[in-house]
């Protein structure tokens, strides 16, 4: 079919292409379709059938243009073409009359209304008082709906459990269209004029049917700018509650027609607990729902909770055994540590991460607490300032962030446990029941002895992921010499498996110093001894016991986790990082990108030139003038004025920077993850909506109110 097309549009300088080429870098417009070739099943976008071919031209009008003249080489045909194509013709509109005959003899009467509703699309016959009175009563609905998803009003207003019975109120919906017709809106008013005041204007489901199409709508316009960019990558943010269900929030990255690499939010996806059914459910809403070719992702990123990670790991392996150029990789916006930590499957580390969690959310919320945290630092740290200094400066920060969370942990796990135990103390009237209450509690959790050694064996394990995982957030160089020094990282991490005895007697001496500090004792966790219920065995000492539960499980974790989302295939999209001028520069200009390049072979334009284009692009930089600096970033080799003339190293560098790994460089286009994080933190989990979720994340793109009223009407006629 790629074939007939290239015949049909007459393009000889596109003959030797293979119709892979031709999918990928090629576009017809729309225009050299027949109607009957087009499917108007969706809504939402323009598909053509299956058996497509065009067959509209107009050969002669470029002859009169002198400008338009050498812009597409037409190709001259022969007489025997001519009557060959002219044959084809008479082929294809015998078969379409044949085909129509066959639809009629079946199913007369749908085609019937078919051929009408076409003849009405054709004459666009003039709308009726009442058709055009509804598409404007549908457009003001459509418009307050837009309004309260923008400014994250839900829709529902008092509760009514707070009302005394029988009094009705309107809910925020109903308030704002009232509002609306008081404030001189003719055709809401005509609607509902002699409508009981206590009585809902819109109900519901239909509330319900018109934000669906909203959220469509506006999700689709992100949605064609990925297609148009063909490729993409996917990432999922972590797992949260959307009025008492759980969901999955997706975010797309792309680079647009301007060059700009950007990660915008798509939606929410209900979680499955079932990791084979979320799989099938993921790929099924991507692909059918939001019609994106997955054969074109060339990444995949899960940040995840506690918990979560061994589920996403599996909805990432049957991704990329359905398509292997998907690379499954760490995402930018999360430090490896964290990562690292939120997935080792073992209880007591997800307890800890809650932990932490919780104390850092809990002094956020409350300077007081933080200034009296202040006080308690400055006491510990007396003969050391600058230690207090820094410490007090991270604890205004998202500590739990960080790539040494668990180091600052062992840091201020004397301060903090002092400072929560004088304000849980504390018999005057300056905290609040809350605040003590949460005091007591998280003194209890950081004093327990199965917490502080987690976080020592995990502070003393991640040390030798440290160094690596700062350098994959730093600058292209960064992340580019990180990639090579994978190697040595496996090798401590497995020399220190090797000496697992030695090591942890080291990091348990160092735990038993901390909890002995803290007046802690050392012992068994309850919940262990509790379990053998009298079938103790007296070997078992504590050393022994965390080494087997702990240390042993978390180290060949972490091992398997870095060989997972650091594949070969990964290692080798790394490497072609080298077409960066800047690291080029580092490399004396000797690099060799060709040979990891090969992943990418069907993503060029032209992959026969390629070797003589990487030539010519070194030369470049190479040879550069003294004033010229070396670009240092993918974004500022997208954006140079010449890189249309290296098409090759163009289409590489864009798919390298789509990659989860490589953090957006302009901050303004990733902007959709802060949006998402607001929305989360300023909504109430009861009134947290997917609908308008989507429509306040992504309140500056354009919508359509025409389509979403055309598109209603034909969902729900």
């Amino acid at each position: 079919r790629c074939q007939r097309w290239v015949e049909n549009c007459r393009r000889a300088d596109l003959e030797d292409k293979t119709p892979d080429q031709l999918n990928k870098h090629y576009r017809l417009c729309a225009k050299h379709f027949e109607t009957s070739m087009i499917c108007r099943s969706s809504p939402y976008r323009t598909v053509l059938r299956d058996n497509a071919v065009p067959t509209i031209f107009d050969l002669t009008s470029h002859l009169n243009n002198p400008h338009s003249r050498h812009r597409k080489r037409i190709k001259e045909l022969s007489e025997d073409e001519i009557r060959t194509l002219k044959q084809q013709k008479i082929d294809e509109a015998f078969e379409r009359k044949q085909a129509t005959q066959e639809l009629n003899e079946n199913n007369e009467q749908n085609t019937v209304s078919e051929q009408g509703g076409q003849e009405q699309e054709e004459k666009a016959v003039p709308l009726t008082l009442e058709e055009r009175e509804n598409k404007d009563y549908l457009k003001s609905l459509f418009e307050i709906l837009i309004l309260m998803g923008k400014q994250n009003i839900p829709l529902d207003g008092h509760n009514v459990d707070e009302l005394p019975e029988g009094v009705f109120t309107s809910d925020n919906f109903q308030a704002l269209l009232e509002y609306r017709i008081n404030g001189g809106d003719e055709v809401l008013r005509k609607r509902f004029e002699m409508t009981a005041v206590n009585l809902e204007y819109c109900s519901k489901t239909q509330q319900k049917q018109m934000l669906e199409i909203c959220e469509n709508c506006v999700r689709e316009e992100t949605l064609r700018e990925v297609r148009d960019s063909h490729f993409f990558s996917i990432v999922t943010d972590e797992v949260v509650d959307i009025a008492g269900e759980e969901h999955l929030p997706v975010l797309v990255r792309f680079v647009d027609e301007s060059h700009n690499l950007r990660e915008e939010f798509i939606g929410f996806l209900p979680y499955e607990a079932d990791p084979e059914i979320l799989a099938v459910k993921f790929h099924a809403t991507i692909t059918e729902k939001w019609g994106l070719n997955m054969e074109y992702c060339r990444g995949q990123a899960y940040i995840v909770s506690s918990g979560f990670a061994s589920k996403m790991k599996v909805v990432a392996t049957r991704l990329l055994e359905k398509y292997p150029q998907a690379v499954y990789t760490l995402c930018s916006s999360c430090a490896l540590n964290v990562w690292l930590a939120k997935s080792v499957p073992v209880v007591g580390v997800s307890i800890a991460l809650g932990t932490i969690e919780e104390v850092c959310c809990l002094f956020n919320q409350s300077p007081q607490l933080l200034v009296e945290l202040d006080n308690t630092i400055s006491a510990l740290f007396q003969d050391n300032d600058e230690k207090g200094n820094e410490l007090k400066k991270i604890c205004r920060s998202q500590w739990t962030g960080r790539h040494d969370t668990f180091e600052v942990l062992v840091d201020l796990l004397q301060a903090l446990v002092m400072c929560l135990d004088a304000v849980s103390s504390d018999l005057s009237v300056r905290w609040s029941n809350f605040i003590v209450g949460r005091a007591f509690v998280l003194s209890s959790a950081l004093t327990d002895f199965d917490f502080i050694v987690t976080i020592v064996i995990m502070k003393n394990v991640l040390s030798f992921t440290r160094a690596f995982g700062k350098n994959l957030q730093g600058q292209t160089s960064d992340v580019f010499f990180a990639a090579g020094s994978l190697t040595a990282v496996l090798h401590s991490l497995n020399e220190v498996m090797e000496n697992i005895e030695v090591y942890h007697e080291f990091w348990f001496e160092e735990a038993t110093n901390l909890a002995t500090k803290l007046d802690v004792q050392i012992r068994l966790p309850g919940k262990f001894r509790r379990a053998q219920q009298g079938n103790f065995d007296p070997d078992m000492t504590s050393e022994n016991y965390y080494k087997e539960i702990l240390s042993v499980p978390t180290i060949e974790h972490i091992i398997q986790e870095l060989k997972d989302i650091f594949s070969e295939q990964h290692l080798k999209a790394l490497k072609c990082l080298s077409l960066v001028p800047s690291v080029m520069g580092q490399l004396k200009f000797n690099t060799s990108e060709e040979h990891h390049a090969d992943m990418f072979k069907n993503d060029l334009p032209n992959p026969d030139t390629l070797s003589a284009e990487l030539h010519c692009w070194r030369i470049k930089w190479k040879h550069r003038g003294k004033d010229i600096e070396l670009p240092a970033t993918i974004y500022e080799a997208l954006h140079l004025p010449d890189i249309k003339f290296f098409p090759n190293v163009y289409a590489l560098l864009k798919v390298l920077c789509l990659l989860p790994l490589m953090k957006v460089e302009n901050e303004k286009y990733g902007i959709g993850r802060k949006r998402l994080k607001a929305y989360l933190k300023n909504t109430l989990t009861g009134q947290r909506s997917s609908n308008l979720a989507l429509l306040n994340i992504n309140f500056d793109i354009k919508h359509d109110l025409d389509l979403m009223v055309d598109t209603y009407i034909k969902l729900y006629p």
